[in-house]
């Protein structure tokens, strides 16, 4: 019999597959490219000629004040650190001084970063060069009152942004198991928004009723229809942004393309590469799917395994097992995030959330709720089995141990498989579409 290797990121380690090639159906990578030989070269070009507006210097006046939205350090592969010199030295040509210029880490609801996480973000030059300063999404009076959106969001965004004469956005766009994509209006919300906005956009991906659980149409690659991220442009589209830059990166950590210009269109532009590289065809849904978060860093805990697990949803077939490999050092953290296991069920979870919104608590939610598609069976540290345990989730302590758990626990004496080697950005898809069950 003829196998099939593999070999998988476990933490900081690797770990050896062994599959039958008749019965693998397929292996779930993104589209292979090139990165940009040039990342700073491609940047200059597209401020030049950006979609859907004018030239970033035609855009800015001498004198304005202008505020760059920065993403947090979780997103440091965006590559702000080439991105904003170029896009200073545009500023400073249109005659906007580096004192008039804030760069704006939005953090969301996130921790604040530390100054040397501004270096890491934007380079040590342009931290010397102008102003760079953490949003907080619970300092009240640093909020400005801007309205409501069509479906009750109160708008309250950073006093920082709303005064200034320019907006630019920057960041990158992959899949997002919420909002569809990442990138775009995501800036502003969760970006520089208030916590209460925060929250109540939040709310809105959860189903109507109590006992629904999430909703199913706030899912990745998925814009039209979902309410979170329709929810998330009326909000937007309050500040008004001038301009925007994101990235979209290749799986090898490289940038893959850069898309400048009109804050709605160039975005699109840029999803649409995203679900080119990442959303990936397979012939037919598999019994057992193996997947890896990628390794370190992307398994350092089980918050941010979440996506993994998500993705391995639309792989397997309902009722079969999904084998995850996530190291998870440190599987606790945030503690808030472990803490919502503990409620015990995903009803108890789903009327906290509706009672006092938290996104740790949404995705202990959205992990809660792999279970009901599959059985996950999750190769990680001893020491992690209880947690493991609480999210619904088989603990293993290796691959061998899970795969022969996985074979007992399948329906069929010869399972199918599926491996995902990049199971933290792929999507995978029938007929060009997502399908859970």
């Amino acid at each position: 019999m003829n196998n099939r290797q593999f070999s998988l990121k476990y933490g900081k380690t690797e770990l050896p597959l062994s599959i039958p090639a008749d019965r693998l159906v397929c292996e779930v990578v993104g589209k292979e490219v090139s990165p940009l030989p040039d990342l700073e070269k491609a940047v200059r070009e597209a401020l030049a000629r950006p979609i859907d507006a004018p030239p970033l210097r035609e855009i800015a006046r001498p004198g304005e004040k202008v505020v760059i939205t920065v993403s947090d350090i979780t997103r440091s592969w965006q590559r702000m650190d080439l991105v904003l010199p170029v896009m200073l030295a545009e500023l400073n040509a249109a005659g906007v001084p580096d004192e008039n210029i804030t760069i704006l880490i939005v953090v969301g609801a996130h921790r604040k970063n530390s100054e040397r996480e501004f270096i890491e973000l934007c380079g040590e030059r342009v931290c010397r060069r102008v102003r760079v300063l953490n949003h907080d999404a619970w300092d009240d009076a640093s909020m400005v009152y801007l309205g409501k959106t069509s479906r009750g969001t109160e708008v309250r965004i950073n006093r920082l942004v709303t005064e200034a004469d320019r907006v630019i956005l920057t960041g990158g766009i992959i899949y997002h198991y919420n909002a569809g994509f990442g990138g775009g209006r995501k800036s502003v919300l969760p970006g520089c928004s208030a916590v209460g906005t925060i929250q109540q956009n939040h709310l809105l991906l959860l189903g109507p009723n109590v006992g629904d659980g999430s909703d199913p149409d706030c899912m990745s690659g998925k814009l039209r229809g979902n309410a979170a991220h329709e929810d998330m442009m009326e909000i937007a589209a309050f500040v008004k942004p001038d301009f925007i830059l994101n990235i979209v990166p290749t799986s090898g950590g490289g940038v893959a393309g850069v898309f400048a210009g009109n804050w709605v269109s160039a975005w699109l532009a840029g999803t649409k590469l995203a679900a080119e590289l990442y959303g990936v065809e397979i012939p037919a849904k598999a019994d057992i799917v193996i997947t890896t978060a990628g390794g370190y860093p992307k398994d350092i805990n089980l918050y941010q395994t979440g996506k993994t697990m998500d993705n391995a949803c639309y792989a397997v077939k309902k009722g079969g097992v999904v084998i995850l490999l996530s190291e998870c050092p440190d599987i606790s953290e945030p503690p808030e995030f472990a803490d919502w296991f503990r409620l015990g069920d995903k009803l108890a979870v789903e009327k906290a959330l509706r009672a006092d919104f938290s996104l740790p608590g949404m995705v202990a939610l959205k992990e809660m709720e792999c279970s009901d598609v599959a059985t996950f069976i999750m190769v990680t540290r001893p020491e992690n089995f209880d947690l493991v345990k609480k999210a619904r989730m088989v603990p293993a302590g290796s691959l061998d141990e899970a795969m022969n758990f996985a074979r007992k626990r399948c329906a069929t004496p010869r399972p199918k498989y599926i491996v995902m080697p990049q199971g933290a950005n792929t999507l995978p898809l029938i007929e060009g579409k997502a399908h859970i069950g």
